[in-house]
């Protein structure tokens, strides 16, 4: 394609995408050290500081087209020796704008942005001079490919983020990462960046790995980086230094490599979505070293994605957690929020002195526990400072940090000593209201009066705790997921009194401990534990009706999940699990069902329905003889459809209570507190592509075009 169609390529899609914040490509000139000769340096910069990354939308690769005519030029009349690709501080480039791919329509339209950013990158190797990649900072997807169009890539021992993250969106690396990367490094290392890595919840490289893996053929220190690499560059110029690059292997290990893609992609989505699976084919199509077929496979790929509904799902993802999390729907507004200068925490169990590591490394002010006896103090506050501990030796804090928040954690049977200065309170007791209410009338009686009382129930009414207390308003639902410092969710619950000021407090403290938070609103076991129990309280109903475990189990394999139905309820404490049921059974009886089976599996003391003697989770024979079935045996097609109609059924009645403000809200929360799957939206998307919302509701649950392509 000339430099002509793909600058009217670019003109057409960049009239689709009136509001792309567009990157520009400045060209400088300089003269090399050590007489190497003249040098074009491309700097990719959007005018904004590191806090808006560039990106690459369809102005912002015709700006980098035009750099390259003028310097495809120079090079062609002997001006120049060669050419460097650079970004703005901190920023290489993060890739494409998902804004624009948003507002694609037409498969067409989709097929030419791939085509576009193709026909730009390809010229970066078509120059009659050598390319060099300067990555100084962040560069992920579009950003990284663009380098890998180069001769030459240098990085920076500085860069905290390097990835090609499209799998984990829906995508697939569509302007040369599929084609070009295993050709440099091999295809093993290939997968595990594009494909293990991508669904390993987007994990980044840093830059030492970066060259340890071979995509960088030197590394530098960030201070002086790009007077490093340009001395670097004269002396591959000057051939004083020769690159070299490990030998491919393009037999049986590229094969290899492939299925141990798959195994991984069959593992974490379970065939259910399909960018991982188009990834590893043009992977594997790569092996006989034919770029241009690899780039046109990336293109159709990348086309077809675009118009599917799981990309829309997985950006729906991206925006949720990284926009909507910013901005919490109905929270009050943020100045009513009183400073917080010290912390308790009633009880010192696990949940208690995970908490109290939390508040501790995120607040860093005073934080004591409290408990019925020395001893258990005594082992929370020692939790705490083994924590500390392991937090030193791994490097992540000094000696003199590790010296400040030991001597800010401490523990004390008085709660009047331990909580007169206290300006949020929290407790993480047993669960059972006449316990929680107990708590809170002897913390109220010795808390400031501006002081918060929070709750860290999973299913309680906040509204019931709070309702002996002289100041209901200042009592807040406060529920962290576990593992408390990995998942981020955080549900705000409203009880009936809650004053705007203590919701405000709580929002703020949420905001510091860096979680997303969620309003609800006081109704039964919250968001994610009411959604959840009713999705497993169908799984244990088909298993108690008949249905063998193993097809209950493999039915609900097509969502793809972090893991199965019966193995979370294991991470949970069948106990637990057994308990909210029963909450909620008594809240609404005649949708939420108790287990006869997993009553029985509680009472006998097991920790779960599986051994794992092989290594693979296997029903415990001790469980199976303890079950008792009945005759009805339904396949798994029908367990999915009756699984996912009971959660359909579910958060629609939620949305009718208005426990959150939108679907959104639910989506987040199942993301952000329960692992499901970006590329399912959470859920509402699904269930509306799946067409289970219209079977059950009558309606979708999202507009169309918000996890969906536009009508």
């Amino acid at each position: 394609m000339s430099t002509t169609n793909t600058a009217e390529l670019l003109k057409g899609a960049a009239e689709l995408f009136p509001d792309e914040v567009v990157t520009s490509a400045h060209v400088r000139h300089l003269d090399l050290p050590y007489g190497a000769g003249k040098f074009a340096l491309i700097t990719l910069d959007n005018g904004f500081d590191h806090t808006k990354p560039t990106t690459f939308g369809p102005g912002s690769l015709a700006n980098l087209n035009a750099a390259l005519d003028q310097v495809e030029k120079e090079a062609a009349d002997g001006d120049i020796v060669g050419v460097g690709l650079t970004g703005k501080p901190f920023i290489f480039a993060v890739g494409a704008d998902l804004k624009g791919v948003e507002l694609l329509k037409r498969h067409e339209d989709a097929l030419a942005i791939g085509k576009g950013g193709h026909e730009v990158f390809k010229r970066l190797s078509a120059l009659a001079v050598p390319s060099f990649a300067y990555y100084n900072g962040a560069a992920m997807g579009g950003g990284v490919e663009a380098g890998l169009h180069c001769s030459y890539r240098t990085v920076s021992k500085a860069l905290p983020a390097f990835s090609l993250p499209e799998v984990f969106l829906g995508l697939v690396p569509g302007w040369g990462g599929c084609a070009l990367l295993p050709n440099l490094i091999g295809a093993d290392k290939a997968v595990s960046v594009i494909i293990e890595n991508s669904l390993n919840q987007n994990k980044q490289l840093k830059g030492q790995q970066v060259f340890d893996l071979g995509i960088a053929d030197a590394i530098f220190e960030g201070a002086d980086f790009l007077e490093q690499s340009l001395i670097w560059t004269a002396h591959v110029l000057k051939g004083e230094v020769t690159v070299e690059r490990a030998e491919i292997d393009r037999d049986e290990a590229w094969d290899q490599a492939v299925a141990k893609g798959r195994f991984i992609a069959d593992g974490k989505v379970h065939g259910a979505a399909p960018a991982a699976y188009r990834a590893l084919d043009i992977i594997a199509a790569a092996k006989s070293g034919d770029l241009q077929a690899g780039f046109d496979a990336e293109d159709q790929a990348l086309a077809d994605l675009i118009m599917g509904g799981e990309l829309r799902a997985g950006i729906y993802s991206f925006n949720l957690v990284q926009k909507r999390a910013k901005r919490p729907a109905g929270a009050p507004d943020k100045k009513l929020a009183r400073p917080v200068s010290k912390v308790g925490v009633v009880g010192a169990g696990l949940m208690a002195s995970q908490l109290a590591l939390l508040f501790l490394r995120r607040l860093e002010v005073p934080v004591v526990l409290t408990d019925i006896d020395q001893e258990r103090v005594d082992k929370g506050v020692g939790y705490v400072h083994a924590e500390i501990d392991k937090l030193l030796g791994k490097g992540r804090i000094n000696q003199d940090k590790a010296n400040r928040l030991k001597a800010l954690v401490s523990g004390v049977l008085d709660k009047a000593e331990g909580f007169s200065d206290a300006d949020f309170i929290i407790e993480a007791v047993f669960e059972e209201i006449g316990v929680k209410q107990q708590v809170f009338a002897e913390v109220e009686a010795v808390a400031p009066a501006h002081a918060i009382l929070a709750t860290n129930t999973s299913s309680l009414s906040v509204t019931e705790m709070a309702s002996k207390l002289k100041h209901p308003e200042r009592v807040v639902g406060f529920h962290f997921f576990n593992p408390v410092a990995i998942l981020p969710l955080l549900e705000i619950v409203r009880g009936e009194q809650t004053d705007d000021a203590s919701l405000a407090t709580a929002f703020g403290v949420a905001k510091t401990l860096k979680k997303t938070a969620v309003l609800v609103k006081d109704a039964p076991a919250f968001v994610v534990n009411r959604i959840l129990t009713r999705f497993m309280g169908e799984i244990q109903n088909v298993i108690d009706e008949g249905t063998p475990v193993e097809v209950a189990e493999k039915a609900i394999e097509p969502l793809g999940l972090p893991m199965s139905p019966l193995v979370l309820l294991e991470l949970v404490g069948p106990a637990i699990g057994l308990h909210v049921s029963e909450t909620l059974n008594r809240a609404f009886p005649d949708r939420f069902t108790v287990s006869p089976n997993l009553k029985a599996v509680v009472e006998a003391g097991k920790r779960g329905f599986y051994v794992y003697d092989s290594g693979k989770p296997e029903l415990d024979p001790e469980v199976a003889a303890l079950l008792k079935q009945g005759d009805s045996v339904l396949t798994e097609e029908q367990v999915r459809d009756r699984v996912l109609d009971a959660v359909a059924q579910e958060i629609g009645l939620m949305l009718d209570e208005g426990v959150v403000a939108e679907a959104q809200d639910i989506d987040l929360c199942l993301i952000t507190g329960a692992g499901w799957p970006f590329h399912l939206g959470g859920i509402t998307p699904y269930l509306d592509r799946a067409g289970v919302s219209e079977r059950v509701r009558g309606k979708k649950f999202l507009a169309p075009g918000i996890a969906s392509v536009p009508a």
